[in-house]
């Protein structure tokens, strides 16, 4: 699909733009998937446009039902055109859904993804006036790291498209934001006190599951885990479980499960730091604004290593366990609020996962 799709359209932007930042734009951002993390990574974007053009309406063309909760508290978000997840049970509605977006007419539509082939398709076949395919950036011999960053390369290809139009925009990439509330924050607070022991301590969040090869082996999180107990002896320790309900550990430490994301957010929100393997939940964590260590072996890290508020990725086929506890402690004797534009990646020795 990706080879038949991949020169689909290209970006056009207004050679006499008839719209300015105080304009009602309508806009879609399309990126037809249903994971967790490649929902929230488009959280970025959804923020530039909105400080942008802060009378924007909003509509994003996803797939799945969980985008519903994630997107809840956007105030710039109109609509939620969503897929079925499963396309071929539900093969009715799915039709029904791309020919919502004939009826439409927008202002600008964004792909997020270029590499994605219904993300092409969507873009091509939408109503507007403007489009951004997300081609401009492959055309750069050598792209910056932050370029690189699957939720920021949209944020330059809008802008991109932006200073072709003669708007100027602000130079600070935002991040990743779930937008929980306060009441919300409050009751995740209270549900990390009453599995933690010392509550007058901070608290590291581990999440020792991740899908497929990127998921790291009982063995390797038992040794972590000693090692990180030795190193930090005045802190408490919580896991979050996945919607499998799967523990690493063996839950030899306390745990939290919950079907409902923004509650699990809201746990996380309340912990001093996340450490887990490059996942949905990994990202969940970054929305959240919590310190977050991603572990990294397989996928890569300057796609997708979380950033912000002193996250980082760590390269465990490059870092030993002894190298990434130094980073950890690093990251918790930190006093300082770090650049929320910061991409840290860790690539310290070359040792054995």
């Amino acid at each position: 699909m990706y080879t038949l799709t991949r020169n689909i359209g290209g970006s056009y932007a207004p050679s006499n733009p008839d719209f300015n930042q105080d304009a009602h734009l309508h806009v879609l951002i399309t990126r037809p998937n249903h994971r967790l993390g490649n929902l929230l990574l488009i959280t970025p974007l959804i923020e530039d446009i909105s400080a942008t053009f802060p009378k924007a309406k909003i509509d994003l063309f996803v797939k799945g039902d969980i985008s519903s909760c994630l997107f809840e508290d956007h105030p710039n978000i109109n609509r939620i055109i969503k897929l079925p997840r499963k396309p071929f049970n539900e093969l009715k509605t799915y039709l029904e859904t791309w020919l919502l977006l004939r009826k439409n007419s927008y202002d600008l539509v964004v792909n997020v993804d270029r590499g994605s082939s219904s993300g092409s398709l969507s873009t091509a076949f939408a109503k507007s006036r403007y489009k951004i395919f997300g081609e401009h950036l492959q055309h750069i011999p050598v792209l910056t790291e932050e370029q690189k960053h699957i939720a920021k390369n949209p944020v330059y290809e809008f802008r991109k498209f932006l200073a072709s139009a003669g708007i100027s925009v602000s130079t600070t990439i935002p991040g990743l934001n779930l937008k929980l509330t306060e009441t919300e924050l409050t009751a995740g607070k209270k549900l990390v006190e009453e599995f933690i022991s010392q509550p007058k301590r901070k608290t590291i969040c581990l999440f020792t599951y991740a899908t497929g090869e990127k998921c790291y082996a009982k063995n390797w999180w038992s040794q972590f885990y000693k090692i990180l107990k030795e190193h930090f002896p005045d802190y408490n320790f919580i896991e979050v479980l996945p919607i499998e309900k799967i523990s690493n550990l063996s839950f030899q430490i306390p745990f939290f499960y919950s079907r409902d994301v923004r509650e699990l957010a809201a746990v996380i929100a309340n912990t001093s730091i996340f450490i887990g393997a490059d996942s949905g939940i990994m990202h969940l964590s970054s929305a959240v604004g919590t310190p977050t260590v991603g572990l990294f072996c397989i996928t890569n890290e300057e796609k997708y290593c979380p950033y912000g508020q002193g996250s980082t990725a760590i390269n465990t086929h490059k870092t030993s366990n002894q190298e990434a506890v130094k980073i950890i402690a690093d990251i918790l004797d930190s006093e300082t609020s770090p650049d929320l534009s910061e991409n840290r990646i860790h690539n310290v020795s070359t040792l054995p996962r």
